[in-house]
Parts: structure tokens; C-alpha cells; sequence
């Protein structure tokens, strides 16, 4: 804590001023990160998720403080942290290939949420640090993230084909390439009952490039589809 800032703690028109100013900063830099990467909940989103924590806060302080209200401070900060998991939800989804995107998105909605909270107290210095640790995890760790995966050798494929005798040819394939098949999801496509569909969790026993793997899968007769999932 700064006693320097003390001032600007104030349930004052300037303090809350303040607050709401750094919660659309924070907010807003936390959620271009987001909208850069094409994702449904971007800038706007975190700055009214962080905007809307930071008022829910300061206006139960204000009602406590100023208007002597007999309520719990911490009582609707706490019911903001229930709503954003809702709205985290909702940024969740399943994609046609069995995997779960939006999770990195849905943690950020609820960090920044946190984030607001500070905003609405006047906790000045951990709404900046938190904001500055957040764009770090999302924007340094995630190119660390790729660049320590880049030469792994597990894939998961999803393949689309129009007759099952090509399943066996794609088992054959990953066989002949030296590719381990560790697990195996069939399904059907809700749009076409001829075309079938797999998910393959493979391992490269032999050092075998994701490009090759998708390239010679691809080229099986009867395979419309073989890409990374």
C-alpha cells in the first residue's frame, strides 16, 4: 500500500472517479489481448465485466460509509463473482471434434472481475499488479507455452470419411508411419448419416512431422477430412 494514494481512497467524487477510470484500464488491457486473438469475449466485454465489479463495489461502500446503510460491504462483491461464472460459462464450448476451447478466455472473464473488485476498494496496487501478471501469463507464457510443445509428439486428428472400411486404412497408415494410436473416438456427422467421423490421440513413436501425419492421412481414398484437432 502507497499512503501517498490515501487520498484517492475516499468515497469522494473523485475517488470514485479514480476507480472506475483504472477498472476500464485494466479491463481494456486485459481484453484486447483477447480481441487480437479473435476471441467472442474481447475488449468491450472485459472492460464492462471489470467497469460493472468495480461500481457493484464502491456502491456498496458508498452505502455503508457515506449513507450509513446497515448492509455487508463484501456481500455484493461476492454475488459478482457468482455472476461472472455465468458469463465464463458461456465462453466454454465444444467443438465438433470433441475438444474444449474458450477455458483461457473464461479464466480472464473471472480474473478481470477480481480485478474490478480491487478497482471498487481502492485497492489501487493489486488491481495493477494483477493486471500486469495477467498480460504476462497471456501474452509471454503463451509463446512459451508453443514454443515447449512445438516438437511434440502427440497429435490428435480429426478425420472425416465416407465409408468404414477407411478407418481400417487410416489404422493401417498411422501403423505403417510408426504412429501410435493411444485412443480412438467414432462419431457420427449431425448433418450427413454417410459421412463418419474420428478423433485419433496419436503418438510418434519414430519422430514422424504433424504434417506429414496429416498429409498421408488425407491422401487414404475415401477420407474428405484429416486435419489437427
Amino acid at each position: 500500500m502507497f499512503p501517498a494514494l490515501n487520498f484517492l481512497r475516499q468515497p469522494d467524487l473523485l475517488g470514485m472517479t479514480i476507480r472506475v477510470l483504472l477498472a476500464l484500464v485494466c479491463g481494456g488491457a486485459i481484453g484486447i489481448e483477447r480481441t487480437g486473438k479473435r476471441r467472442p469475449a474481447g475488449f468491450r466485454t472485459h472492460i464492462l465485466i471489470c467497469l460493472g465489479a468495480a461500481m457493484t463495489t464502491a456502491t456498496s461502500q458508498y452505502l455503508y460509509i457515506v449513507m450509513h446503510y446497515p448492509i455487508s460491504v463484501s456481500r455484493m462483491g461476492a454475488q459478482v463473482i457468482a455472476g461472472v461464472s455465468f458469463i465464463g460459462a458461456g465462453a466454454i464450448m465444444m467443438t465438433k471434434w470433441q475438444r474444449v476451447r474458450g477455458l483461457t478466455t473464461a479464466a480472464g472473464l473471472w480474473v478481470v472481475a477480481i480485478v474490478g473488485l480491487c478497482c471498487g476498494t481502492a485497492f489501487y496496487e493489486g488491481a495493477v499488479y494483477a493486471t500486469v501478471l495477467v498480460l504476462i501469463a497471456e501474452v509471454f507464457f503463451s509463446k512459451l507455452e508453443f514454443h515447449l510443445l512445438r516438437d511434440t509428439r502427440e497429435i490428435t486428428v480429426y478425420a472425416e470419411y465416407i465409408k468404414p472400411s477407411c478407418l481400417e486404412d487410416i489404422v493401417s497408415r498411422c501403423h505403417g508411419l510408426g504412429v501410435k494410436i493411444v485412443d480412438l473416438e467414432i462419431t457420427k456427422k449431425s448433418d450427413s448419416g454417410e459421412v463418419s467421423c474420428a478423433v485419433l490421440s496419436l503418438l510418434s513413436r519414430q519422430g514422424t512431422g504433424k504434417a506429414e501425419i496429416l498429409q498421408k492421412l488425407a491422401d487414404i481414398e475415401g477420407v474428405q477430412t484429416a486435419i489437427e484437432a
